[in-house]
């Protein structure tokens, strides 16, 4: 390991995301094994619970799927994730999961899309997170969509 990933494997041991995405993988029943660049991969998680291909908390990218297949299938997941990985420890672990979710909230109002205007995926590589952009739009179209019955 780099000095930096290993300042990253500690700082996410320390501040304990990596601890919580060990328990997360446990609870959905998902098989952990030592990844590259101190990432721990937990493929075959049992939960619909979030909504994504993968998601990282702390150093453990957490999946659905096979990792030799997502790997083969999406070769540049692993970047995108990792690049999650990098923001725990700026955000100093756990407090990352509330701010990540005033981003979706934000993304959300903004495009009606969770990742295009969210600052943590955009910053990780939309592209590579095989999100696609969509356009701003007016408040006044984000405010409508908010009623029943309101269109985007």
């Amino acid at each position: 390991m780099t000095v930096a990933t290993r300042l990253k494997w500690c700082a996410n041991w320390a501040n304990g995301s990596t601890l919580l995405g060990m328990a997360i993988a446990r609870i959905g029943r998902a098989r952990v094994a030592k990844g590259p660049r101190g990432l721990y991969l937990a493929g075959g998680y049992r939960f619909d619970f979030p909504v994504a291909g993968a998601f990282t908390v702390g150093n453990v990218v957490v999946s659905k799927g096979d990792w030799t297949v997502l790997q083969r299938e999406s070769p540049t997941l692993l970047t995108h994730e990792e690049q999650h990985s990098w923001q725990y420890v700026v955000c100093g672990g756990l407090p990352f999961l509330p701010l990540y979710a005033a981003a979706l909230g934000w993304s959300w109002l903004r495009t009606g899309d969770f990742a295009s205007r969210n600052v943590f995926e955009r910053n990780a590589g939309l592209a590579m997170g095989g999100y696609h952009e969509h356009s701003v739009r007016s408040f006044g179209a984000a405010l409508r969509s908010l009623r029943p019955g309101g269109a985007a």
